[in-house]
């Protein structure tokens, strides 16, 4: 077991290559809980599309001592609570609670993953609520029309299919295969448990190192084959009351060092109420309600995307102005609205300081990097950025092939 100081967080790594990092917040009356599984949707072979979120669910029908009922009733009694996430490269289990209760609450979750039940009876209930979620995903005109848009951005990829999966694949999914997948993959060097707050790291280290979580274990590292980023024009007619513009640029991987860069020409973009797009397009000309832009950063690739939804008498002339905005926006940006965009990134890094769920999740970005900059680190990275540098992101961005995904009204 070896510790290391990196500034404002410690990470011990176990010998079978389990890492346990912490951020200690002395003033905080919590403690955040989160442990991360290097593994999600993307590593799925096709027959197991939506098994590590089917898992995510599973894990919470009890364990080998608690059964579904007592589980539930342990985590309430804590006060705080517990949530999970599965994403295309990563599946989180997490817990918020008071500080004097960190250890039950890290036993509890611990022990989910450990030995979960997975009893044969809640699989069969538990996959129509994946099937209801499934459903809701469709009657969310934003989530579909964006699956939609991935689907076609990394087709042929598994990237490229949704984190849920499908019908048929859960339908043949066997008790027996979820066990098989967690045991191939919820160990080792694939966990990272992070925690911030109020909480000791020799403390936090030790209550691991005397776990399961320490056998020695063989894990499967899954090989990831980087996807190939599609362009053109992707229309689509749906039932619905909107039209929903999706657009996405090739962009940066999750350790690429200009990611400073991509974040302030995010923000300067369609970051916020004073950002270009929504100035130009909601603000000025009242074309669209939804309005902004975003980045998403993988292993190893990345987008930079805008996405609307406006009125389908409005689309044409909202995709105008959408245009002729990149057109100016490839020209040159005001000095002031960078400043404006750093002065933004500022106060966001600064008050998610205070949050200990925040600072947990960014302590999980070492399945990612050997070390996570802090928030002052970041934000002296941002501030450091040139206007130069912000406008040749954007201009060689903006000016390059996207895919465009368009959905109107079927009517």
């Amino acid at each position: 077991m070896q510790t290391k100081n990196h500034k404002f967080f410690y990470v011990t790594t176990l010998d079978n290559g389990v890492r346990v990092a912490s951020r200690s917040l002395p003033h905080a009356q919590s403690v955040a809980i989160g442990i991360f599984i290097d593994v999600g949707s993307r590593d799925e072979m096709p027959e197991q599309a939506g098994i590590a979120h089917a898992l995510e669910h599973m894990v919470f029908k009890g364990t080998d001592k608690l059964d579904v009922h007592q589980l539930a009733e342990s985590l309430d009694a804590l006060g705080g609570h517990a949530n999970a996430f599965t994403s295309k490269e990563r599946t989180c289990f997490h817990t918020h609670v008071l500080f004097e209760d960190w250890q039950e609450a890290l036993g509890l979750i611990s022990d989910m993953l450990l030995n979960p039940a997975l009893p044969e009876d809640e699989w069969q209930r538990e996959r129509e609520v994946i099937f209801a979620e499934m459903s809701m995903v469709d009657d969310n005109p934003d989530e579909w029309v964006y699956e939609q848009h991935i689907s076609q951005v990394f087709a042929g990829h598994s990237m490229a299919k949704p984190v849920l999966g499908s019908q048929q694949t859960l339908s043949n999914f066997l008790v027996q295969d979820l066990r098989d997948y967690l045991n191939q993959h919820y160990r080792g060097d694939n966990v990272l448990i992070a925690a911030a707050g109020r909480i000791n790291h020799d403390d936090l280290a030790a209550q691991v190192s005397n776990s399961a979580w320490a056998e020695p274990t063989s894990t499967t590292k899954p090989t990831r084959f980087t996807p190939q980023f599609h362009v053109g024009r992707h229309e689509m007619t749906r039932q619905m009351e909107q039209a929903q513009v999706v657009a996405s640029w090739q962009s940066l991987n999750v350790t690429d060092p200009d990611k400073p860069v991509a974040w302030l020409a995010n923000q300067l973009l369609g970051g916020s109420m004073s950002s270009i797009l929504f100035r130009e397009i909601r603000e000025k000309r009242g074309l669209a309600y939804s309005i902004g832009s975003h980045l998403s950063t993988y292993t190893d690739s990345g987008l930079f995307s805008i996405s609307v939804g406006t009125m389908p008498e409005q689309l044409e002339p909202c995709l105008d102005v959408l245009q002729d905005t990149i057109v100016d926006i490839c020209q040159g940006v005001p000095t002031d609205m960078i400043e404006r965009a750093k002065r933004q990134l500022t106060v966001q890094f600064r008050m998610g300081m205070d949050a200990v769920e925040g600072s947990m999740m960014q302590l999980g970005g070492l399945l990612d990097d050997k070390v996570v900059d802090s928030p002052l680190a970041w934000i002296d990275k941002v501030n450091a950025v040139t206007p130069e540098q912000v406008q040749s992101f954007l201009s060689d961005h903006l000016q390059a092939d996207a895919l465009w995904t368009v959905v109107t009204p079927d009517r």
